[in-house]
């Protein structure tokens, strides 16, 4: 086989090998082969741009590595401080090393007390919504879970004595009674009529109802429909006062027979009432507290 242009049985020449490697040529006769070398030269030359592309290639990917962790770190919740963040590569945040400024204060507040609707059925002064029988017992009945009571005569005078009987018209009128307002409803051959006396302050009101006694009793209103009553029969009578108002229950029989202490559907009509009063002056202090609110 031949090797060059040199004698037979000579290695090649090495293009990859150091001259100190490579075979002795000798003398003239035995002269490289040129054009190898100057491929192998290229082969080189192509070889070592090829690895400075791939090198500045390895390092962009570097610094893309570098931001996308220092972005991540930026954003993470790994406690770092400006300390450890320091010589980082790029992404890395200045914390100001200035901590001592204190955080910024308010002044405390505080949202006004809601307001009392009892207050506002307290006195005259404030309790000024428009006031009737009609308006305090609105509609034509009175619904109490599966008991239907069907409203009958209402009534309203400035002469409280009027409307009441025995020690009643001396309690309403030496505490300065300013109304009475009387209203009946009927169930079932059983009537009651409410009576609600208004003052002007509460402390009247609740005067009135410490003096009124046993014997202290509205007058019961009979028509449309309800025949006289509580007139000559015995008949249970209650009376409470809430705020400015003291209010009063007169329940019986129509037919004139007496109620005694077994007469349940007396007793359950007449607490119906008492407690449908009392909502309804609550909640004219609630209406007109809310009303007050929102000015």
């Amino acid at each position: 086989m031949s090797y060059g242009q040199g004698g037979q049985g000579e290695p090649p020449w090495d293009p990859w090998k150091p001259g100190s490697q490579q075979p002795d040529w000798g003398s003239g006769t035995r002269t490289p082969d040129w054009a190898a070398l100057a491929e192998a030269s290229e082969t080189r030359n192509r070889r070592r741009r090829l690895l400075v592309i791939g090198g500045s290639a390895i390092a962009t990917l570097a610094v893309g590595a570098a931001v996308a962790m220092a972005v991540v770190s930026a954003n993470g919740d790994n406690g770092d401080t400006a300390s450890n963040q320091s010589g980082k590569g790029p992404g890395t945040v200045a914390v100001p090393s200035d901590t001592s400024a204190s955080a910024p204060s308010f002044a405390p507040t505080s949202a006004p007390p809601p307001l009392d609707p009892k207050d506002f059925i307290s006195s005259a002064k404030k309790d000024t919504a428009p006031l009737s029988p009609d308006i305090l017992f609105p509609g034509s009945q009175l619904t109490v879970g599966d008991r239907v009571y069907r409203k009958g005569p209402t009534d309203s005078t400035t002469k409280c004595a009027t409307g009441a009987q025995k020690t009643l018209p001396k309690a309403l009128t030496d505490n300065g009674c300013t109304r009475l307002m009387r209203v009946t409803y009927s169930k079932d051959g059983v009537a009651v009529t409410v009576g609600v006396a208004v003052f002007d302050t509460s402390a009247q009101a609740a005067k009135a109802r410490a003096q009124a006694d046993t014997k202290s009793i509205i007058i019961s209103l009979p028509g449309q429909g309800v025949a006289t009553f509580c007139r000559k029969s015995v008949c249970r009578s209650t009376t409470n006062f809430y705020g400015r108002y003291v209010y009063f229950t007169l329940a019986g029989f129509t037919n004139g027979k007496d109620a005694t202490t077994k007469s349940a559907e007396v007793f359950t009509a007449g607490d119906d009432l008492g407690e449908f009063t009392f909502r309804q002056i609550r909640r004219r202090g609630e209406a007109q507290a809310s009303s007050a609110a929102n000015r």
